[in-house]
């Protein structure tokens, strides 16, 4: 196997076998972002004349030909090569001779991963994000469009007050603009530049950090070499809280979605090529797709303690624990991603059942209208409370189901436009379109 650290003796196979693991599978996802973080140190390496005026373009252009092997899903790891960043260093000597082993100079494949890994997850953030905007945006369209239809509120599973389906879709269309703001706070932990930091302990070559930083479109380094190296493990610990907030959302309302669809409740009735039959049944029509994003939610939420339990007990520096993190990080953005787009597509084809008033079983939430209706026109409300409660048990009570409710949040007043322009503000904190200058022009 081809290593960057081979010197004059062979590794036990199994040993080999087992202390690789699953790195190169994880590393095929690495492999665009670990070009170019090369193009942009090499381009740093020149201007401190480690690499010649000549020699730059050369490197870049082929770098940039590794690059589009990505891009189109053709690259791949050799059977004896190590990692990602041993297969570029590879395939630029055989094209290029003694000039492709020059790239590695003031850098250490920990300083390497590391900005990948950066790379990487800043960029599946703002997949992320442009996808929780999507699930946001239609549940803001159906709490609109469901706003006057009312349903039962509940405390303890018992019927408890009016509530309504603006008030039901609205909440979880607000509780993703506070994940989106957990997933801000990930990114800008996310995107701030190791490169530089080598193996830990900076490098004797007079590396231009401040350069790197402005070429891969990072807000910042990470100042302190040694941090950079103790941020690993951190970075996705804060990401994977951030993604499980997500999670958590999309966990809770599917459980709602689970049981509203129930026969026993009938408030919403499911697309039917979103559910399935049973062998035995011929009636059912199970809300699948909405269990398993409970359970795939559910799962991810253990993401941060895994990653917990993999680094809070390593002293500072590098050890190959940390090679186990790729395998529960990076995969669960794939999963979080598809919970949502299944989320958003049944969402977006949900039908309401505006006639669930209809049935008497519900009158009693309406119980507290009549109370609040008696203490203002002048009963104590202790007196009004204990004679609606006598009224009901007598089975005297009548409901009075036309209800006027008008401060912020409730159900006449839902405040969806200014949820609409948090979530914008949220959004417009991302700058994304820095990145995306920056990655044009490393790549132009």
């Amino acid at each position: 196997m081809n290593k960057l650290w081979e010197k004059d003796f062979e590794v036990n196979k199994e040993i080999e076998r087992f202390t690789v693991g699953r790195d190169r599978e994880m590393d095929l996802m690495l492999a665009k972002y670990d070009v170019m973080g090369s193009m942009a140190h090499i381009t740093m390496l020149e201007s401190i004349g480690l690499i010649g005026k000549d020699e730059l373009p050369v490197l870049l252009g082929e770098l940039k030909n590794i690059y589009e092997i990505c891009q189109r899903g053709e690259f791949i790891i050799e059977e004896d090569v190590e990692d990602v960043h041993s297969q570029v260093e590879m395939m630029l000597t055989r094209k290029l001779g003694d000039m492709g082993k020059k790239i590695h100079s003031g850098r250490s494949r920990n300083d390497q991963v590391l900005l990948d890994l950066k790379l990487f997850t800043r960029n599946r953030l703002k997949e992320l994000v442009k996808k929780v905007r999507i699930l946001f945006d239609q549940l803001i369209e159906k709490s609109n469009q469901y706003k006057d239809v009312l349903m039962p509120g509940y405390t303890h599973l018992q019927v408890a007050m009016p509530s309504s389906f603006g008030l039901w879709f609205g909440a979880y269309a607000e509780s993703l603009t506070d994940d989106m703001m957990m997933l801000n706070a990930a990114y800008r932990i996310t995107n701030r530049n190791p490169l530089g930091s080598a193996a830990g302990y900076g490098s004797s070559f007079p590396l231009n950090r401040t350069m790197t930083t402005q070429l891969l479109g990072f807000d910042t380094m990470n100042y302190n070499v040694v941090y950079a190296q103790m941020g690993r493990g951190k970075m996705e610990r804060n990401v994977s809280a951030a993604m499980t907030s997500v999670a958590a959302t999309l966990s809770k309302m599917a459980f709602d979605a689970c049981l509203f669809n129930s026969q026993n409740f009938g408030f919403v009735k499911l697309p039917k090529e979103c559910t399935t039959g049973s062998s035995i049944m011929p009636h059912k029509k199970n809300p699948d797709v909405f269990e398993l994003i409970r359970a795939k939610c559910n799962k991810l939420q253990a993401l941060p303690q895994q990653i917990m339990m993999i680094t809070n007990n390593l002293p500072v520096g590098y050890f190959r624990d940390m090679q186990i993190m790729k395998e529960v990080f990076m995969p669960a953005f794939d999963e979080l991603n598809d919970c949502i787009d299944m989320a958003a597509y049944i969402i977006n084809k949900m039908e309401v059942n505006r006639h669930i008033l209809d049935d008497s079983r519900y009158d009693p939430m309406f119980s507290v209208e009549e109370v609040n209706r008696l203490a203002a026109s002048g009963m104590p409300f202790r007196d009004a409370y204990k004679k609606v409660g006598m009224d009901i048990e007598k089975g005297q009570f009548i409901a009075n189901k036309d209800i006027h409710h008008t401060h912020e949040g409730s159900i006449g007043n839902l405040m969806n436009d200014e949820i609409t322009a948090l979530m914008d503000k949220c959004m417009a904190e991302f700058h994304f379109e820095k990145v995306e200058e920056a990655e044009k022009a490393l790549l132009a």
